[in-house]
Protein backbone atom coordinates (compact mmCIF):
# COMPACT_ATOMS: atom_id res chain seq x y z
CA UNK A 1 0.00 0.00 0.00
CA UNK A 2 1.38 3.06 -0.50
CA UNK A 3 -0.41 6.42 0.54
CA UNK A 4 0.40 9.72 -1.33
CA UNK A 5 1.18 12.28 1.45
CA UNK A 6 2.88 14.73 -0.38
CA UNK A 7 0.32 17.27 1.18
CA UNK A 8 1.75 17.56 4.54
CA UNK A 9 4.80 19.10 2.81
CA UNK A 10 2.64 22.23 2.50
CA UNK A 11 3.65 22.30 6.23
CA UNK A 12 7.32 21.59 6.26
CA UNK A 13 7.89 23.97 3.54
CA UNK A 14 6.77 26.91 5.51
CA UNK A 15 8.89 25.73 8.43
CA UNK A 16 11.67 26.29 5.70
CA UNK A 17 10.79 29.44 4.69
CA UNK A 18 10.36 30.30 8.37
CA UNK A 19 13.33 29.14 9.35
CA UNK A 20 15.77 31.09 6.00
CA UNK A 21 13.29 34.02 7.26
CA UNK A 22 14.33 33.32 10.94
CA UNK A 23 11.22 34.09 12.36
CA UNK A 24 12.31 31.93 15.33
CA UNK A 25 15.84 32.18 16.43
CA UNK A 26 15.58 28.85 19.33
CA UNK A 27 15.19 25.14 19.70
CA UNK A 28 12.01 25.74 21.43
CA UNK A 29 10.41 27.63 18.74
CA UNK A 30 11.95 25.48 16.12
CA UNK A 31 10.51 22.03 18.25
CA UNK A 32 7.24 23.67 18.17
CA UNK A 33 6.61 24.03 14.49
CA UNK A 34 8.45 20.41 13.83
CA UNK A 35 5.57 18.97 16.04
CA UNK A 36 2.70 21.52 14.40
CA UNK A 37 4.37 19.50 11.32
CA UNK A 38 4.07 16.08 12.37
CA UNK A 39 0.10 16.23 13.71
CA UNK A 40 -0.81 17.67 10.52
CA UNK A 41 1.37 14.61 8.53
CA UNK A 42 -0.60 12.26 10.69
CA UNK A 43 -4.07 13.71 9.54
CA UNK A 44 -3.43 13.83 6.04
CA UNK A 45 -1.94 9.82 6.57
CA UNK A 46 -5.29 8.92 8.44
CA UNK A 47 -7.58 10.82 5.65
CA UNK A 48 -6.08 8.75 2.78
CA UNK A 49 -5.87 5.43 5.08
CA UNK A 50 -10.06 5.59 5.35
CA UNK A 51 -10.44 6.39 1.46
CA UNK A 52 -8.33 3.62 0.91
CA UNK A 53 -9.79 1.44 3.39
CA UNK A 54 -13.70 2.18 1.62
CA UNK A 55 -11.85 1.80 -1.74
CA UNK A 56 -10.75 -1.62 -0.87
CA UNK A 57 -7.08 -0.77 -1.13
CA UNK A 58 -5.87 -1.98 1.86
CA UNK A 59 -7.49 -5.33 3.67
CA UNK A 60 -9.09 -5.31 7.03
CA UNK A 61 -6.37 -6.26 8.93
CA UNK A 62 -3.57 -3.70 7.16
CA UNK A 63 -6.09 -0.93 7.94
CA UNK A 64 -6.84 -1.89 11.30
CA UNK A 65 -3.01 -2.08 12.58
CA UNK A 66 -2.44 1.10 10.43
CA UNK A 67 -5.29 3.16 11.70
CA UNK A 68 -5.04 2.20 15.68
CA UNK A 69 -1.07 3.43 15.23
CA UNK A 70 -2.55 6.81 13.48
CA UNK A 71 -4.87 7.21 16.81
CA UNK A 72 -1.70 6.48 18.84
CA UNK A 73 0.41 8.92 17.19
CA UNK A 74 -2.25 11.11 16.94
CA UNK A 75 -2.39 11.27 20.73
CA UNK A 76 0.41 12.05 21.43
CA UNK A 77 1.08 14.76 18.88
CA UNK A 78 -1.66 16.71 20.27
CA UNK A 79 -0.25 16.53 23.55
CA UNK A 80 3.10 18.12 22.07
CA UNK A 81 1.37 21.14 20.45
CA UNK A 82 -1.34 21.72 23.60
CA UNK A 83 -0.18 25.00 24.01
CA UNK A 84 -0.23 26.18 19.92
CA UNK A 85 -3.44 24.13 19.11
CA UNK A 86 -6.35 24.42 21.28
CA UNK A 87 -8.31 23.24 18.38
CA UNK A 88 -8.10 20.99 16.10
CA UNK A 89 -10.40 21.84 13.62
CA UNK A 90 -9.61 25.97 13.85
CA UNK A 91 -5.15 24.47 13.22
CA UNK A 92 -6.93 22.54 9.80
CA UNK A 93 -8.52 25.22 8.76
CA UNK A 94 -5.93 27.55 9.02
CA UNK A 95 -3.42 25.08 6.81
CA UNK A 96 -6.35 24.49 4.52
CA UNK A 97 -6.93 20.52 5.51
CA UNK A 98 -10.02 19.06 4.14
CA UNK A 99 -9.89 15.67 6.26
CA UNK A 100 -13.42 15.12 6.87
CA UNK A 101 -12.36 11.48 7.20
CA UNK A 102 -9.50 11.67 9.60
CA UNK A 103 -11.60 14.28 11.87
CA UNK A 104 -14.46 11.74 12.04
CA UNK A 105 -11.82 8.64 13.03
CA UNK A 106 -10.01 11.03 15.53
CA UNK A 107 -13.20 11.82 16.84
CA UNK A 108 -14.31 8.18 17.64
CA UNK A 109 -10.88 6.77 18.36
CA UNK A 110 -11.56 3.57 17.21
CA UNK A 111 -10.72 1.85 13.42
CA UNK A 112 -13.82 1.70 11.35
CA UNK A 113 -13.63 -2.12 11.54
CA UNK A 114 -14.14 -1.91 15.30
CA UNK A 115 -17.29 1.08 15.14
CA UNK A 116 -19.25 -0.96 12.15
CA UNK A 117 -19.74 -4.45 11.47
CA UNK A 118 -17.80 -5.85 7.70
CA UNK A 119 -19.18 -9.25 7.93
CA UNK A 120 -15.87 -10.72 6.56
CA UNK A 121 -14.23 -13.07 8.60
CA UNK A 122 -17.37 -14.02 10.91
CA UNK A 123 -16.88 -17.79 10.91
CA UNK A 124 -20.95 -18.87 12.40
CA UNK A 125 -19.63 -22.14 13.72
CA UNK A 126 -18.10 -19.60 16.78
CA UNK A 127 -21.22 -18.06 17.15
CA UNK A 128 -21.37 -19.55 21.01
CA UNK A 129 -17.69 -18.16 21.35
CA UNK A 130 -18.42 -14.45 19.98
CA UNK A 131 -21.76 -14.37 21.92
CA UNK A 132 -19.44 -15.68 25.57
CA UNK A 133 -17.24 -12.99 24.37
CA UNK A 134 -19.69 -10.13 23.54
CA UNK A 135 -21.18 -11.34 27.28
CA UNK A 136 -17.50 -10.96 29.06
CA UNK A 137 -17.33 -7.43 28.18
CA UNK A 138 -20.41 -6.54 29.28
CA UNK A 139 -19.74 -8.02 32.76
CA UNK A 140 -15.94 -6.43 33.07
CA UNK A 141 -17.01 -3.12 31.84
CA UNK A 142 -19.74 -3.03 33.84
CA UNK A 143 -18.16 -4.54 37.13
CA UNK A 144 -15.08 -1.80 36.79
CA UNK A 145 -17.44 1.13 36.72
CA UNK A 146 -19.11 -0.33 39.98
CA UNK A 147 -15.20 -0.78 41.55
CA UNK A 148 -14.63 2.73 40.80
CA UNK A 149 -12.62 2.83 37.57
CA UNK A 150 -13.15 6.08 36.04
CA UNK A 151 -10.04 6.98 34.17
CA UNK A 152 -10.44 7.59 30.34
CA UNK A 153 -6.97 5.63 29.50
CA UNK A 154 -8.99 2.28 31.08
CA UNK A 155 -12.59 2.81 30.19
CA UNK A 156 -12.27 3.55 26.34
CA UNK A 157 -10.40 0.37 25.59
CA UNK A 158 -12.83 -1.50 27.10
CA UNK A 159 -15.70 -0.18 25.39
CA UNK A 160 -13.82 -0.20 22.08
CA UNK A 161 -13.27 -4.11 22.76
CA UNK A 162 -16.88 -4.49 23.69
CA UNK A 163 -18.07 -2.72 20.69
CA UNK A 164 -15.67 -5.37 18.45
CA UNK A 165 -17.27 -7.93 20.17
CA UNK A 166 -20.44 -7.03 19.18
CA UNK A 167 -19.86 -6.41 15.91
CA UNK A 168 -18.87 -10.15 15.58
CA UNK A 169 -22.35 -11.58 16.74
CA UNK A 170 -23.37 -11.16 13.26
CA UNK A 171 -27.25 -11.77 14.17
CA UNK A 172 -27.39 -8.39 15.32
CA UNK A 173 -29.47 -5.79 13.61
CA UNK A 174 -28.10 -3.16 12.01
CA UNK A 175 -29.48 -0.81 14.44
CA UNK A 176 -28.82 -2.55 17.62
CA UNK A 177 -29.16 0.82 19.84
CA UNK A 178 -26.54 -0.59 22.35
CA UNK A 179 -23.88 0.22 19.74
CA UNK A 180 -24.84 3.20 18.97
CA UNK A 181 -24.66 3.91 23.00
CA UNK A 182 -21.26 2.88 23.62
CA UNK A 183 -20.08 4.41 20.02
CA UNK A 184 -21.76 7.83 21.73
CA UNK A 185 -19.45 7.07 24.96
CA UNK A 186 -16.58 6.63 22.79
CA UNK A 187 -16.78 9.79 21.11
CA UNK A 188 -17.10 11.21 24.54
CA UNK A 189 -14.37 9.88 26.06
CA UNK A 190 -12.08 10.16 23.09
CA UNK A 191 -12.72 13.99 23.47
CA UNK A 192 -10.92 13.79 27.21
CA UNK A 193 -7.88 13.53 28.46
CA UNK A 194 -6.14 9.98 28.65
CA UNK A 195 -5.65 10.89 32.31
CA UNK A 196 -8.96 12.86 32.70
CA UNK A 197 -11.65 10.99 34.86
CA UNK A 198 -15.12 10.62 34.36
CA UNK A 199 -17.45 11.77 37.03
CA UNK A 200 -20.71 9.97 39.19
CA UNK A 201 -23.28 11.31 37.01
CA UNK A 202 -21.58 9.68 33.85
CA UNK A 203 -20.29 6.83 35.82
CA UNK A 204 -24.15 6.21 36.34
CA UNK A 205 -25.53 7.05 32.59
CA UNK A 206 -22.71 5.27 31.28
CA UNK A 207 -23.46 1.83 33.44
CA UNK A 208 -27.37 2.93 33.19
CA UNK A 209 -26.42 2.41 29.22
CA UNK A 210 -24.42 -0.71 29.48
CA UNK A 211 -27.13 -2.58 31.03
CA UNK A 212 -29.89 -1.82 29.28
CA UNK A 213 -27.50 -2.56 26.17
CA UNK A 214 -27.05 -5.37 27.60
CA UNK A 215 -30.70 -6.73 28.17
CA UNK A 216 -31.13 -5.69 24.94
CA UNK A 217 -28.23 -8.06 23.40
CA UNK A 218 -30.07 -11.24 25.47
CA UNK A 219 -33.25 -10.48 24.00
CA UNK A 220 -31.97 -10.59 20.80
CA UNK A 221 -30.45 -13.71 21.27
CA UNK A 222 -33.71 -14.75 22.51
CA UNK A 223 -35.56 -13.56 19.75
CA UNK A 224 -33.10 -15.46 16.98
CA UNK A 225 -33.83 -18.70 19.09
Amino acid sequence: MVLRLQPHLLLFLQITISRSMRLYTNNKDREKYENLADLYAIIVTMEHLEKAYVRDSVTADEYTQACARLIAQYKTALNLVRDSVSDVEKFMKEYKLECPAAVNRFKIGVPATIEHPTGAGHDNSKFAQYVAETVHHFITTMDALKLGMKAVDDIHPMLGELMQSLNNVSSLPADFEGKAKIRNWLITLNGMKASDEIDEGQVRQLLFDLENANNAFYRSLSDKN
